[in-house]
């Protein structure tokens, strides 16, 4: 998987990956892996998001799924991911679940091109965003 990643960034794709803790992959690497991010996120539970978004040419794709892309869930587990076809869900996914994570400023930390992670600071003025505590407080959204 992460040489698919790797020549999908080659090709030019931008891609930002959410991740809960280890990954092997190195993003922002001249010739390799230039259009990856990789930011990690571990809070006071270990549950994570498995949301695939593609922006797709302006004709967005969203799946979800029940594993990530460790070796043991591709390899030697039943495991599935499916699409969301309901566009009002998958630009919610987008902006409350996706963006929330990327806004994280206190549990994230950005993997760096030669594998330590380094700890996002939130500028000056700019509000704290823990996103797993966001998820928690915040009212359950009417369906």
């Amino acid at each position: 998987m992460i040489q698919v990643l790797y020549q999908a960034s080659q090709a030019g794709v931008k891609m930002d990956l959410l991740v809960r803790g280890i990954c092997c992959l190195r993003p922002r690497l001249p010739g390799a892996s230039e259009n990856i991010t990789v930011t990690s996120i571990v809070g006071r539970f270990l549950e994570h998001s498995r949301v695939c978004y593609f922006r797709n040419g302006g004709s967005p794709e969203c799946y979800l799924g029940s594993a990530d892309l460790m070796p043991r869930n591709l390899d030697r587990r039943v495991e599935t991911l499916f699409p969301v076809e309901d566009p009002a869900l998958i630009d919610r996914l987008r902006h409350e679940i996706l963006d929330t994570y990327l806004r994280d400023n206190v549990k994230a930390r950005i993997v760096q091109p030669d594998g330590t992670y380094e700890r996002v600071r939130p500028t000056p003025g700019e509000a704290l965003t823990n996103s797993q505590e966001w998820f928690i407080t915040r009212p359950t959204p009417s369906v």
